[in-house]
This record gives C-alpha cells, sequence and structure tokens, in this order.
C-alpha cells in the first residue's frame, strides 16, 4: 500500500509540475508512515511539510494542491488534510478485500518480494571459537542472525549465511593442550591442570576420544611435562606465559603428528557438535569458512601484500604493523608478529578481502556487544585494502542474562560453569528460545525469564502467538463435525459482508504485512516481526471472542473463514522468519 500512495504522490505533483504550479525540477523528499491516532486514517504522507519551504507555500496550502490532483484509487476511501500539512489516506474496503484474497493466493509467502530483486548480503554470524559448546550468549547472536538472513531473503535480498571457523589460532591450541592433559589423567598421569586452559566437562568427552582412538601412544611421565616451565598464576607467575610454554611442550613431547591428533580430534568433535546444536535450533549455514584455509590458499600473504603497495605497512621492532590509527582506527595493529608469525588481526583482514572478492553487495558482520572494538579496525582494513568501507556492516548483539525462579545464572566458558545452548533448548524448547532471543532489540540487554518462556498462558508471547495459529487449525477440525464445509470460492464472493470493527481490524494489520517485512529488513530488527505477530494474534483472540466464526448463514460464514485462513497463513510464514514452529495442535 505504501508504494501506491507514493506512485499516486508522485503522479499529482507531476501534474503540478505540468501546469507550473510547482518548479519542474523539484526534487520530491517525503515519507510515508502510520499516523499516531488511527482515526487521522491508515497511512500519513508528509510531503507537504518537507517541500513547503522550498516551494514557497504554506503547508497547509500545498497540501490541498497535491489532494486535489490526486488520481482516483479503488484501494483509497479517502484523504483528508490534518494539521500542520498532513495528507491522510484512509485504505477502502476494496484494500481490504483484496488483501484477504492476495493472502490466501500467496500462503504463507504473502508480504515476500520476489527473491532476488535487491542486493546480495553475506551475513556472518556465531563464529564461536570451537573450543567449547555453544552457550546462552551464542544462542542469542544465533536466532538473531538467522532471523535477520531470513528477513532479508523475504524482503528480497540475495542472502549468503556464513560462519567462521577459527581452527587456526592460539584457543584452539589451548584446546588442544587442555585436551591432552585431560588424556594424561585417563592414563593415570596427574598433571597440574593450567588456570587458563579448558575446564569443561566436555573437554574429558573429546579425551576419551582421543585415548580410543590412539590408545597410551600420547602418555608421558607427569614428573617431565610441567618440568622446567614457568610459573602458573597460582604460583604467582603469569598464566598467559606458562600456558604458550606449555603448547611449546606438548608440542615437543608429542611431535608434529601427535599433536596434531589431539588437535584434529578436538575440532572435529567441537565442530559437530556446534553444527549439530545449531541445526536443533534451526540455523543454517550456506558456507562454514575455515581460518586455515586463509594461510593454504595463500589469502593472507595477499593481503597483507595489498596493504604493504597500498603503502599502509611498517616495520617496527622486528614485527610488521598496519598503520590503521590513520584509517581511523585507535591504534596501529601488528599483522606479523617478531617471530614471524601472523596475528589474528591478519586473519581478520584476509577474510575481509575473500569476503570482499566473494560478494559485490553488503557485508553484514553480527558480533556480540564485546566485540564492537572490531567495528572501527575492519573499516581501516577495509579503507587500507583499497575497498569502501561502507559496505561493511555491524550489529552488536548484547548479552542475554538466563533467570529462574527470579534468580540470575551464571555463564563462563573457560571455568566450565556456564549454561549451554543444549541445556537452554532442553529446559524451554526451540520454538521459546528463538522467540525469547528475539523479542528484544538486540542492541538491548536481554533478561531471559526461564520459568515465563516454559509457562502454558497468554502472558507467554510464543504461547499466545501459536495459540492463535492453533486455534484457526481447531476451528476447521470442526467445520465438518458441525455439519458444513469451507467453499472458499463463496467466502471470495462474500467478503463485502466482513463488516465489523474486529474484521476491518484483522484485515488492516494482515495489509501491514509486507511493510513490516520489508522496515524489519531495513533496520535489521527481527522483533518487528515477534511484535506485529503478537498483536495480530491479540487481534484474532478478540474477534474469535466476540464473532461466532461457525454460523448458519454461508455467505458470512465462509467469508470469515476465508478471513481466519488469511490471518492463519501470516501467522505461520511469520513465525518461519524467525524460527519458531506453527503448531496446529497445543
Amino acid at each position: 500500500m505504501r508504494a501506491h500512495i507514493e506512485e499516486l504522490v508522485h503522479q499529482a505533483v507531476n501534474y503540478l509540475k505540468r501546469e507550473d504550479l510547482l518548479p519542474r525540477d523539484l526534487e520530491l523528499r517525503f515519507n510515508i508512515d502510520r499516523p499516531r491516532d488511527p482515526q487521522h486514517g491508515d497511512y500519513a504522507c508528509n510531503i507537504a511539510l518537507t517541500l513547503a519551504k522550498e516551494v514557497g507555500k504554506n503547508p497547509m496550502e500545498l497540501a490541498e494542491l497535491i489532494q486535489q490532483k490526486l488520481p482516483n484509487s479503488k484501494r483509497i476511501e479517502s484523504v483528508t488534510i490534518a494539521k500542520p500539512g498532513f495528507l491522510n489516506f484512509l485504505a477502502s474496503d476494496h484494500h481490504l478485500r483484496t488483501v484477504v484474497r492476495e493472502c490466501l493466493n500467496a500462503g504463507t509467502t504473502f508480504g515476500h518480494q520476489p527473491a532476488g530483486c535487491k542486493n546480495k548480503a553475506l551475513i556472518e554470524f556465531v563464529s564461536a571459537n570451537p573450543t567449547g559448546p555453544l552457550h546462552v550468549g551464542h544462542g542469542r547472536g544465533a536466532a538473531y542472525g538467522a532471523s535477520v538472513s531470513a528477513v532479508m531473503q523475504a524482503a528480497g535480498h540475495r542472502v549468503v549465511r556464513e560462519y567462521y571457523v577459527n581452527d587456526f589460532g592460539r584457543q584452539m591450541d589451548i584446546l588442544a593442550v587442555s585436551v591432552w592433559l585431560r588424556y594424561l589423567e585417563l592414563c593415570g598421569e596427574s598433571v597440574p591442570f593450567p588456570a587458563n586452559g579448558y575446564k569443561g566437562e566436555y573437554v574429558y568427552d573429546i579425551a576419551r576420544q582421543v585415548r580410543s582412538q590412539n590408545g597410551d601412544d600420547f602418555r608421558h611421565p607427569a614428573r617431565t611435562v610441567a618440568a622446567g616451565l614457568p610459573p602458573d598464576e597460582h604460583d604467582g607467575g603469569d598464566k598467559e606465559a606458562y600456558i604458550d610454554a606449555l603448547i611449546s611442550r606438548a608440542t615437543e613431547i608429542l611431535g608434529e603428528a601427535g599433536y596434531r591428533a589431539c588437535f584434529k580430534t578436538a575440532l572435529k568433535v567441537m565442530l559437530e557438535d556446534i553444527r549439530e546444536d545449531l541445526h536443533e535450533f534451526g540455523v543454517e549455514f550456506e558456507n562454514w569458512f575455515s581460518e586455515r584455509k586463509l594461510e593454504k590458499s595463500g589469502a593472507l600473504e595477499r593481503a597483507l601484500e595489498q596493504l604493504d603497495e597500498n603503502g599502509w605497512l611498517y616495520t617496527e621492532n622486528g614485527a610488521r604493523w598496519f598503520r590503521s590509527s590513520a584509517l581511523g582506527d585507535d591504534k596501529d595493529r601488528v599483522v606479523v608478529r617478531e617471530n614471524g608469525r601472523s596475528t589474528y588481526f591478519a586473519s581478520d583482514v584476509a577474510y575481509l578481502l575473500d569476503k570482499l572478492e566473494r560478494c559485490p553487495g553488503t557485508l553484514l558482520y553480527i558480533f556480540g556487544a564485546d566485540h564492537h572494538g572490531y567495528v572501527p579496525r575492519l573499516k581501516a582494513a577495509a579503507k587500507g585494502l583499497g575497498q569502501d568501507p561502507n559496505r561493511l556492516e555491524f550489529q552488536l548483539v548484547q548479552f542475554a542474562i538466563l533467570y529462574r525462579g527470579g534468580e540470575k545464572l551464571q555463564m563462563s566458558t573457560r571455568s566450565g560453569e556456564f549454561t549451554t545452548l543444549r541445556e537452554l533448548r532442553e529446559e524451554v524448547g526451540s520454538d521459546a528460545a528463538r522467540y525469547f532471543y528475539v523479542m528484544r532489540s538486540h542492541e538491548q540487554h536481554l533478561d531471559f525469564d526461564l520459568d515465563l518462556a516454559k509457562s502454558k498462558a497468554n502472558e507467554n508471547p510464543v504461547y499466545y502467538v501459536q495459540y492463535a495459529h492453533a486455534r484457526i487449525h481447531s476451528i476447521f477440525g470442526q467445520v465438518e463435525v458441525k455439519g458444513f464445509r469451507h467453499n472458499q470460492a463463496i467466502g471470495d464472493a462474500a467478503l463485502k459482508k466482513l463488516t465489523e470493527p474486529h474484521e476491518r481490524a484483522l484485515m488492516q494489520t494482515m495489509g501491514r504485512w509486507g511493510e513490516v517485512i520489508e522496515g524489519s529488513a531495513a533496520r535489521r530488527s527481527p522483533q518487528d516481526i515477534a511484535h506485529y505477530l503478537h498483536d495480530l494474534a491479540g487481534e484474532f483472540h478478540a474477534y474469535y471472542n466476540a464473532h461466532p466464526v461457525l454460523i448458519d448463514d454461508d455467505d458470512t460464514r465462509n467469508a470469515r473463514l476465508n478471513l481466519i485462513l488469511a490471518v492463519q497463513h501470516v501467522l505461520a510464514g511469520g513465525l518461519e522468519l524467525i524460527g519458531v514452529s506453527a503448531p496446529e495442535t497445543m
């Protein structure tokens, strides 16, 4: 409807230009929004306010001129003017009936834009280090990223979902050595566990697999494993220096083949766990991109060469630095250490260049809020590579805090004391988890009430929406029981009988669905979908409580069945966008 009104306004202004009542070179700037007061109509246009000063007319006067030249439209009942110069449009009954027809024809894809009509977007999200199970913080990023991807796709974007696998860095080495130490324990060797190691029970699980595959091949006397290493944190030392020395010792003792065996088993087990966890959460990726691939393919070297050719690298104290502070970052960044090893940031630059070359559109990074420092450094990297930094977009997802019985639950990956995404799903179900994760803006902290998420009451928003869908299914299940038959053609011809205020409200709300998808995609705000579905469910429940559907009058009954079937399509389609099922019974 917005696009239709926009076209009407353009035609009216063109008439005025041809009659020299407005400058012929006038550039139009206006918005079409919902008026704050529903009594003012369904849509409000501010064109008279935005152009009045430029054309030297009073906004009310200009609004009247435009109103007079607006073409007639069967979809518009009336156009009125409200101070200080808004044009208010009221949708016609014809338009509302058309909404029902279009929805029934399109099914759950009603409101979607043609596939690929907008630019391509490569969306990276989750990308958690494969050093432990996904926790509830990752879950919010996963739910947000998957929902944004689906909504953007529904709005016509060509979307590619990507998970960046950090399988090359120091954290994976820490996991590998943690697994080896637990393996030694299983072999009867008692080795002090590092303060900076991964302590979760899952590390023992991986260690058991290593032992099952390799027996005692990697066993080594405990007394020599830590001999000569610097003191760990609990002995007054530096935990970072200790873990690095322990990694070197493990490589020395096990040899390259033995160490890689521990490393690969840990990586394989954790990646399989993450993939399965996300799959069961309804989150899928087109690409799983390996960080290790960057070095093997030469992409890392090529990215650094590009920065160097553009004059942004320099050498200091034996290390290679990127002059990122000159490009908007808060400081310069090391890309190659004194020992010749590349840094995490160098891999980030190489990955960025690879993505820029693969995707001609938007690169959307979805990070946890603690990664806010990545925004200026990656923008600087794009500039250093000679690319447009505006192609990079960042959405930062705030933390999710779990509450049970009014008490906050703790979470820490390294210590092993955390609530996993799998545990959350097992407790409240994937539907509740997906809905609760996106029903608040990702820019706000989320207090996740486990008790509310599990409740079977209207206060639980996902239950409230799903129940509306199931309730409609139940009504259709009663059609034949009551001796009726749903005739959609009769219902279509009788849509003019839908005159009740509740019926008009349902049709008006369904008519907004395409706009909600469009706005949600543009703002990257899937909470708009959740709020809309809650509103639509509320209007349906109110309608159901006020007006019986299965009445004796054939025309009205079939028209009402058409109406609620359309509502059911929108509910199902909307729930699908945010990864929530649409149950037929509850």
